[in-house]
């Protein structure tokens, strides 16, 4: 490009003989006049392997932010009364409204309140008679509830198993595992060695509760 450029400041023609010369150089280098040059998007920010990633999105799926589990670096953040989430960038985790608690390279660590699991979200708002339509028009058009990660679902079911079995230490869930037997949630409990588990059907339906290690260790 910057020889075809070099022939253009050499050449002395009138402007009309200039513009035709400038034409034919361009299309020679490879590019049409008017032609843009395109900037490749940016890679998107991958989570270290430090960090223990739950779902495919936070608050929604697709979301750029991701639920995080226990690991080396969160252990000592997670609450009972709070989602631990990362984001690959401040903007977004203040977005969801929690407190910041600190990074992992590039993701930052933000605590939200159970009370604002849908942060991030376009507040809810009154819904004009007109456009509720009939009772099984809006049955239909009810978001479906998450059996297993939803409110009053398998894993809260699941929870609140393990603390009344534990006086109260689950620190939060680890992982979820769906497979077609059916469902197991590992659930990390303070002081305990091992994780809980609790097994489940898909549908949302716990079924077992127990210690994943050694009981003699607990």
């Amino acid at each position: 490009m910057h020889l075809c450029l070099a022939h253009v400041r050499e050449f002395r023609a009138g402007p009309s003989g200039l513009l035709l010369v400038l034409c034919g150089l361009l299309a020679a280098c490879g590019m049409a006049p008017g032609e843009e040059t395109t900037v490749p998007a940016a890679e998107p920010v991958a989570f270290p392997e430090s960090l223990v990633v739950i779902g495919d999105g936070y608050p929604a799926s697709g979301d750029p932010c991701r639920r995080l589990g226990e690991s080396a670096v969160t252990s000592n953040w997670l609450d009972d009364s709070a989602v631990l989430v990362g984001c690959p960038g401040m903007a977004e985790a203040k977005a969801l409204g929690g407190t910041i608690l600190g990074a992992d390279g590039p993701i930052a660590i933000v605590s939200v309140p159970m009370g604002d699991a849908n942060a991030g979200l376009s507040p809810p708002g009154p819904v004009p008679p007109s456009a509720q339509g009939s009772p099984q028009e809006v049955a239909a058009a009810a978001p479906a509830t998450d059996p297993i990660r939803g409110a009053g679902g398998m894993e809260s079911a699941c929870h609140e198993r393990i603390n009344a079995m534990t006086s109260g230490k689950v620190v939060g869930t680890q992982r979820i595992e769906e497979a077609e037997s059916g469902v197991m949630i590992y659930v990390n409990v303070r002081t305990a060695q091992a994780p809980w588990q609790c097994f489940g059907s898909r549908d949302g339906v716990l079924d077992q509760v127990f210690y994943g290690g050694d009981e003699g260790a607990l």
